[in-house]
């Protein structure tokens, strides 16, 4: 049969279902982006080639093992992909495809905000770490895993001098905070000046290695900042803070401006 053959046998229906299907797999890909479920799904894929090649081979124990973990790989996915699997019912209740509703980041910037605010009054250092495209997988594993929601209570509580994850960063995911006392690369510039402690060189290093946005407190002014792509943005009030949130956060991923730190 034809290439021309084959397109006329093709109808709008085909078409549609072929659309919808790629729609899925689109955003299943963009759920399990940055996360181990990626290695998992690597693994399943190397264990499918496995079996047809103990099956080429005449391989029969290893093509029958594995035809009995075929058996129970429903039921492993299903544990497996658990977060995910909520996180894409969450998505689909707040509309299908992400056409309705707000995204969880958008819902919980007043409560980043008010944090913020609140810190900077009481000079106390935070460095909070937003996740765009760039997964921060590497990074969020270094640290202690929550997977909380975001809140203002919550933030100003991790914090807050001498409790255990006061200490590195707090990286931010799909609006919930993935992890604390995560520990980030450091800005390489040598041309940064020594008034910038740790926070600030980690939110600047972060943000020169990923497209991630870092939020930060500093302790000894009371200033709050934000870097995105290397750029340290100084003086924020509480307005402004919002609207550079909003611009950076909840519009489409575009090239820093000019001016370093």
């Amino acid at each position: 049969m034809s290439a021309k053959e084959m397109l006329d046998l093709l109808t709008w229906r085909d078409l549609v279902d072929v659309l919808i299907v790629a729609v899925l797999f689109y955003n299943f890909l963009l759920l399990i982006r940055g996360t181990r479920s990626v290695q998992i799904l690597i693994g399943l894929v190397f264990v499918a080639v496995g079996y047809y090649v103990a099956r080429a081979a005449g391989l029969v124990a290893v093509s029958t093992l594995i035809e009995k973990f075929l058996i129970i790989l429903p039921f492993a996915l299903v544990v497996l992909f658990a977060p995910e699997i909520r996180r894409a019912l969450a998505n689909f209740g707040r509309g299908p495809f992400g056409l309705v509703g707000g995204s969880p980041l958008e819902t919980s910037l007043p409560d980043v905000v008010r944090a913020a605010t609140t810190l900077a009054a009481r000079r106390t250092g935070a460095l909070v770490v937003f996740e765009r495209r760039e997964g921060l997988r590497n990074y969020i594993e270094n640290g202690v895993g929550l997977d909380a929601q975001l809140s203002f209570d919550l933030l100003v509580s991790l914090f807050t001098p001498d409790t255990p994850l006061h200490d590195g960063a707090a990286i931010v995911r799909h609006g919930r905070i993935a992890a604390a006392a995560c520990f980030l690369p450091l800005t390489s510039n040598p041309e940064l000046s020594k008034e910038y402690g740790s926070r600030h060189r980690a939110a600047l290093g972060i943000s020169e290695e990923t497209d991630a946005v870092a939020l930060v407190v500093s302790e000894e002014t009371g200033e709050i900042s934000l870097a995105v792509g290397g750029d340290l943005r100084r003086a924020l009030d509480g307005p402004g803070l919002a609207a550079e949130l909003r611009r950076t956060l909840l519009s489409p991923v575009r090239a820093p401006r000019g001016g370093g730190a």
